[in-house]
């Protein structure tokens, strides 16, 4: 579920069991996670190849940079748990246009390395079951309900693992193991899932970091899914408050490919990132029981009861 799968949560979710759904679920594109697990048994990898390009009016230099991000995401042993590899390595250009001429140089290095693992605390899927369809209502089917706005909730944890020594793309003395924490919350309204991630990251560290990344993500059909994201972090090493939006195709019930770009709000430095990606889905998941709602809704639901007795009256009068 993403973000459930990005494209598919409208038109599957209902369908789905508490973790597992029947097409991909990933967290790409966007820099977010979503509450839910990919389900128990299913081994999935999720990258991008991306540039960004950066200019610093204030120190006076621009970067270029190249590089891979990747997720390793595996659950097992319950629904509600994964595991998972986050990283990002980049190669970077840089050009100092400070003093009587211009200096170039070039490095390159991990910016994250991230092993960690996420728990489903809430879903409310699982806690009132499955809604009801009412056959007799379109505006009963589609009325916003309280129970909506109560979203999924997990939390992550995590390790930062940095090997090099020095590493220009982490903070000063960064040490060779820190800590990241994790609120995620989730909102399924349909076509449309709203997911935020609350972030505390290298807290025993010269430079912690605060994040909080918010993602609307659109399902237009069956394979197009459109997202806008809005990603705040502050730390003494660096702030800042980015823009991203991309989309989403999915090519078949294991395999995603999309595309987004990133701006932010200020000279120091500008910002501009593209990125090109995929996601694919090694399925070994065991069909589990399905949810379903506990009680049904007013003037829905099944009457089978209530009409076995009738036809059992109906038959003693027959006689």
């Amino acid at each position: 579920m993403r973000k459930i799968t990005f494209v598919t949560l409208c038109l599957l979710s209902i369908m789905a069991t508490a973790q597992y759904t029947e097409t991909i679920n990933t967290n790409n594109p966007g820099l977010s996670q979503g509450a839910f697990a990919v389900g128990n048994g299913v081994a999935q990898v999720e990258g991008n190849v991306f540039y960004r390009a950066e200019q610093h009016d204030l120190q006076r230099y621009e970067r270029d940079y190249t590089g891979l991000s990747m997720q390793l995401r595996y659950g097992a042993f319950m629904e509600r748990l994964e595991f998972s590899y986050i990283g990002t390595f980049a190669s970077v250009n840089q050009m100092d246009n400070r003093g009587f001429g211009n200096v170039e140089t070039s490095f390159s290095n991990f910016s994250r390395s991230t092993l960690g693992v996420k728990y489903l605390v809430f879903d409310p899927l699982k806690f009132w079951g499955e809604k009801k369809v009412n056959i007799m209502s379109w505006k009963a089917n589609h009325k916003l309900n309280w129970k909506d706005l109560v979203p999924a909730v997990s939390i992550y944890a995590g390790a930062n693992i940095n090997l090099s020594d020095p590493n220009s793309l982490t903070p000063p003395n960064d040490p060779a193991f820190s800590p990241r924490f994790e609120l995620i919350t989730q909102n399924n309204w349909g076509r449309w899932v709203f997911v935020t991630n609350f972030i505390v990251d290298r807290i025993t560290t010269d430079y912690p970091s605060y994040e909080w990344i918010a993602t609307m993500t659109h399902s237009i059909n069956r394979k197009w899914a459109v997202f806008g994201e809005y990603q705040g972090f502050k730390s003494d090493f660096y702030s800042d408050d980015l823009g991203r939006g991309g989309l989403a195709y999915l090519v078949s019930k294991d395999w995603q490919v999309d595309a987004s770009a990133t701006f932010n709000f200020k000279d120091t430095p500008t910002v501009l990132q593209f990125n090109v990606g995929m996601s694919y889905r090694f399925d070994f998941h065991k069909e589990d029981e399905r949810i379903s709602q506990k009680k049904n809704l007013k003037g829905t639901g099944d009457d089978s009861g209530k009409k076995a007795k009738k036809d059992k009256k109906k038959k003693k009068i027959d006689f």
